[in-house]
């Protein structure tokens, strides 16, 4: 008797993007001082048909939701481990801008290992160039 092989949740995920008809994912990644930059890029790529998850928080500006240091400790963990999850879910990643920073190279890193093309948009910035 032969047995099914057994899928790994990635497969699961792709084959399940494909069978709904779900477009490519782009997760953007980068510095947030380059939200307008995110921004322009997100326009694009929604308008030519992808999917686009990305920081949706700027602590770098002052908000009372993470006005006590405590709370924007917990607060910039939580959005880490979001971001992550944005990565995962993606089909590719784009880094947004002319700097990387400590929290950006290992997003970079966290997306190649799970084998993520990366694109740049300053390709000069690659860790790996």
């Amino acid at each position: 008797m032969s047995y099914p092989e057994l899928l790994t949740p990635e497969e699961k995920l792709a084959s399940a993007k494909t069978r709904l008809g779900i477009p490519e994912i782009v997760c953007i990644c980068g510095s947030t001082r380059f939200m307008a930059e995110m921004t322009d890029q997100d326009r694009e790529l929604t308008w030519n048909g992808y999917i686009v998850v990305r920081p949706g928080v700027d602590m770098k500006t002052p908000h009372p939701l993470w006005a006590d240091p405590e709370i924007a400790e917990a607060g910039k963990a939580n959005l880490d481990d979001l971001h992550r999850a944005k990565i995962r879910l993606a089909d590719a990643v784009l880094v947004v801008g002319d700097y990387i920073g400590d929290s950006t190279r290992a997003e970079i890193a966290y997306a190649r290992s799970l084998g993520k093309p990366v694109r740049f948009t300053h390709p000069e910035v690659d860790p790996q160039s």
